[in-house]
């Protein structure tokens, strides 16, 4: 009950200041979920035209490219998309302005790394081209290290390497995902051309949602850790929340993004930021621009905290930790991606035994299902334990066994 008060006053407060502000979403491919849909439609919030947000958005809600445009040009602008599918109309309609130079800041690891390298001046990267790889002296290296694109989205084409024969058999893989994803992604999205060498990050690994304000002051608006399986899982099957986590990492996390934003010269900004820590060692891996955790997965905070983070960041709102901290719960609040293996032919699926996937998951909040033939996972799922064992044991499923072939 006490997040659904703090839900209803939020939206009401949300729609009576949300009249007085120029703000725009950008929605695409691969997915939004009716939460945010429902938001939009509450709060009459502008919606770029196309045919993805034709789907979902009343005619009256939609504008036109044109009429976009110029509403950047105001000076009140705040701007939201639920996919990196949309940067490419940043980066083409925008170019040149203070948006698109954010935008490409943050989607160019390297340039984020150069950008921040007077807060980590002892930080190892390179940026190479693949053939560049394939004759770079290994013992010039600095192992353990991590390789991904220069500009990448979710887990394609990262690579945790230990030494140098791992390199050699690293590459031969990679080539063969490159193939996989080369019609897939934009290079908006996606560069298979360029990539970052850059040294592993030993510690645990966190991912914020927040935006920077008119000032380039952040507001954090979740805070979320992302275990793995072992040292050489690079997924993005479950991450979770709880108060604790808000309460140890809410001032430090602060500090940093503050450091950040004033460095990279931001402002009215969402970001989804992914970190390290280890000790009092925070590196940031990077930061997605102009949107919260991917998928809508950002939704959770309505399960976890009562905050609507759409309505929150298009009304520069602050979450009252706090008091939310103070009537919150003690449980875990996490979700997991239920993906549809790389090597399983979509075009030969039967079913999904949905039901045998859930056994695994006690308490189950909402339940998405998504198309697996044209999407690379089957089911969305926020849920609540009282342990993180629960989440370790989701880590370890094979989803094989939920996927049925001709």
């Amino acid at each position: 009950m006490r997040k659904f008060v703090r839900s209803v006053f939020s939206s009401t407060f949300a729609a009576f200041l949300i009249r007085n502000k120029y703000y725009m979403i950008l929605l695409e491919e691969p997915y939004v979920s009716d939460f945010l849909i429902d938001t939009i439609q509450k709060n009459s919030f502008n919606v770029l035209q196309n045919d993805f947000a034709s789907r979902y958005i009343p005619t009256n809600q939609l504008i036109s490219s044109d009429s976009a445009v110029r509403c950047y040009s105001n000076e009140k602008k705040l701007f939201y998309t639920n996919s990196e599918n949309a940067i490419g109309w940043i980066t083409e309609k925008l170019s040149g302005t203070k948006l698109a130079t954010m935008v490409e800041l943050c989607k160019n690891k390297a340039a984020f790394r150069r950008k921040l390298r007077s807060l980590y001046p002892d930080y190892f990267f390179e940026e190479r081209t693949f053939q560049q790889l394939r004759t770079i002296d290994t013992a010039a290296l600095k192992f353990p290290l991590i390789l991904k694109p220069s500009v990448g989205f979710l887990s394609f084409g990262v690579y945790p390497v230990r030494n140098a024969d791992e390199w050699h058999a690293t590459l031969n893989t990679l080539a063969l995902e490159i193939e996989k994803i080369r019609d897939v992604f934009p290079a908006t999205v996606v560069d298979i051309n360029n990539f970052i060498v850059e040294e592993l990050i030993d510690g645990e690994e966190f991912a914020i949602d927040a935006y920077f304000d008119g000032n380039g002051k952040s507001t954090i608006l979740n805070i979320f850790k992302h275990p793995f399986f072992d040292e050489k899982d690079v997924s993005d099957r479950a991450y979770f929340t709880s108060k604790e986590i808000i309460k140890t990492y809410l001032e430090p996390f602060q500090s940093l993004l503050d450091k950040i934003g004033q460095t990279l010269d931001f402002q009215n900004f969402p970001f989804h930021l992914e970190l390290r820590v280890n000790g009092n060692r925070i590196i940031p891996i990077e930061m997605n621009p102009l949107r919260f955790c991917g998928w809508c997965i950002t939704d959770i905070a309505q399960h976890a905290w009562g905050i609507n983070v759409y309505e929150y960041y298009f009304n520069q709102l602050k979450p009252d930790w706090k008091n939310i901290l103070k009537n919150a719960d003690d449980e875990l609040y996490y979700f997991t991606m239920a993906e549809v293996p790389s090597d399983v032919d979509k075009n030969a699926i039967t079913h999904i035994d949905f039901d045998a996937y859930l056994q695994h998951i006690q308490n189950p909040l909402e339940i998405r299902r998504i198309d697996h033939t044209t999407k690379p996972v089957f089911a969305i799922v926020f849920a609540k334990t009282p342990s993180v064992d629960e989440i370790k044991n989701i880590l370890r499923l094979d989803m094989h066994r939920f996927i049925f072939l001709v």
